[in-house]
């Protein structure tokens, strides 16, 4: 019988105790447990698809009396086409809950462990965009951003810091690149949601994508339960104790000084500068790459023009050439879904090799000068190396995110890493906000001042460029926790009470010593085959550019 369906101890299926892994499972079977949660709650970077079928939902409307409502009034109007800035807030909601959902309830995930909470996000994520989905059926936005927006928010919060939190324990040996393969599929979650999502559209709506915007978004719903639920189902803790066969923690001169093998808990570790120093160094490194995300098809098009398509004047473009540029623009969507997605994992696991702090001042420098020179690249017409730089920046934001966990569980040890992760990621909610306004802002700004459209980036691309000075400096600052943080070993022993370490049915030399065999196998084909599915997908949106 497999080992998840044994009889369960009195804590029941979901318990924290029931997940400890036995002594036939394999480690690498956690990594496609992971990566279930996260490429099913990935979809979140692709859901501009039902932006644009939203706004034409019904066909007849009076666009005078609509165009007049407010927000307010749209929101409970079943008789105007809701607006894009009204359906894009849905992406700004499960972005900002993410983040508070995660600071809120990263301790109880903690104590719950990864089933648990995996499977309550699976309710969630999956629930969310059902009724959503139900939400456009019956024209209510209030239920769309009540289902996708809020109710989705708190499954992504709990769904991307679990699979983290046990892939740190996992992997002692490999922290960088266990993170990063987890978060490698948030990345890359747009890859293969996104054209499932156009797919199932047209075939809903024979056609109409407008029409097959509600059964969409439930039947994505259900798929990523059952995905969500079998990734939280698949998940295994180790053992109190428990070390991959042949390691032993490098200590003397082979531990690198950043890395303690103490324990810092939640309500001490957010109260030390090491948090604050790595919350500005996340949010400084996020609010640029985002701000490029949010606007890089319309400043590739409004940066180089006609050239896009090996024309040098703007001014005689017929539509024709116009739908080609922009064409050609979205190509560049693929690619950052794809870049976006592998340096998560390219650079988290470099970050084995050189440490996490050296990896994040590489993020700031190279970011620095890539953003620097980005203005005159485009000055000097060179496209391609405009599209090479962005792509660059993007494995940084990318690998910002999986480098975190680790650096964190570095400083902080591993006992509370989720909880203290969670409390993090609201630097994810502030930059989501920040970085978007700040280049929209400055675009219309300049604008509206009369500056060419090919220039109107410059200043807001320096303005990012001084933001990465700013996140160097809170790197350099950053210094091992002080001893005085480090949790007792009384203190230390209530945690793990409280996580049931105490009723671990594992043993720390036994356990997880199995052989990886057909079952790997195929938990890794699933995963594996539809992520290089999406991968070509991209690269051929991607051959548009070249």
């Amino acid at each position: 019988m497999p080992e998840a369906f044994a009889t369960a101890p009195p804590g029941g299926l979901l318990a924290r105790e029931h997940t400890v892994a036995g002594p036939r499972f394999n480690r690498w079977l956690v990594p496609p447990a992971a990566l279930a949660i996260h490429l099913s709650i990935g979809m979140a970077y692709g859901f501009s698809v039902f932006w644009l079928p939203m706004t034409h939902l019904l066909a007849t409307t009076n666009a005078t009396t609509c165009h007049a409502q407010d927000l307010l009034t749209e929101m409970f109007s079943a008789s105007c086409n809701w607006t894009v800035p009204s359906v894009t807030h849905t992406f700004e909601m499960f972005i900002a809950v993410l983040g508070i959902s995660a600071a809120l309830w990263g301790g109880w995930l903690e104590h719950a462990g990864p089933r648990k909470a995996g499977f309550i996000a699976a309710l969630c994520w999956g629930g969310g965009l059902v009724l959503g989905g139900i939400g456009v059926y019956v024209h209510q936005l209030w239920l769309l951003w009540l289902g996708c927006g809020i109710l989705g928010g708190v499954g992504q919060g709990l769904g991307y810091i679990s699979p983290v939190s046990t892939l740190i324990k996992w992997f002692p040996d490999r922290r960088g690149m266990a993170t990063g393969f987890a978060i490698m599929g948030y990345g890359g979650g747009a890859m293969i949601g996104a054209p499932i999502a156009v797919a199932l559209m047209r075939a809903f709506g024979n056609g109409d994508s407008a029409r097959g915007v509600a059964p969409t978004l439930i039947a994505m719903g259900a798929l990523y339960l059952v995905a969500m639920s079998a990734g939280a189902f698949g998940m295994r803790i180790p053992p109190s104790g428990w070390r991959p066969a042949g390691w032993t923690p490098p200590t003397g001169a082979a531990r690198k000084a950043m890395i303690t093998e103490r324990h810092v808990h939640l309500n001490v570790a957010w109260r030390t500068p090491q948090f604050w120093l790595i919350w500005g160094v996340l949010c400084l490194n996020v609010t640029a790459g985002i701000g490029v995300i949010s606007m890089a098809s319309p400043m590739l098009q409004d940066v180089f023009g006609g050239r896009l398509i090996g024309l040098s004047k703007i001014a005689t473009l017929t539509p024709a050439q116009k739908a080609a540029i922009a064409a050609s623009a979205a190509g560049l969507v693929g690619l950052i879904s794809l870049f976006n997605s592998l340096g998560r994992l390219f650079w988290a696991s470099i970050s084995d090799f050189i440490g996490r702090k050296l990896t994040y001042t590489a993020f700031f420098v190279l970011g620095m000068i890539l953003y620097a020179t980005m203005p005159t690249l485009g000055h000097l017409g060179y496209a391609g190396l405009f599209v090479i730089a962005i792509c660059l920046i993007l494995t940084m934001y990318g690998g910002g995110f999986s480098t975190v966990p680790a650096y964190l569980a570095d400083l902080f040890g591993t006992q509370m890493v989720g909880a203290i992760h969670g409390r993090l990621l609201t630097a994810w909610s502030v930059a989501g906000i920040v970085g978007p306004f700040l280049i929209a802002e400055i675009r219309q700004a300049q604008i509206d001042a009369g500056v060419a459209h090919a220039l109107v980036y410059d200043r807001t691309l320096y303005i990012l460029t001084g933001m990465l000075l700013i996140g160097l400096v809170c790197n350099l600052f950053i210094q091992p926790v002080h001893e005085r943080h480090h949790m007792t070993p009384e203190q230390l022993a209530r945690e793990k009470s409280l996580q049931h370490e105490d009723a671990n049915r594992g043993d720390p030399v036994l356990a997880a010593r199995g052989t990886f065999g057909f079952v790997g196998v195929l938990a890794w084909a699933a995963i594996g085959i539809p992520f290089l599915i999406g991968v070509a997908i991209a690269l051929e949106k991607a051959a548009v550019l070249f």
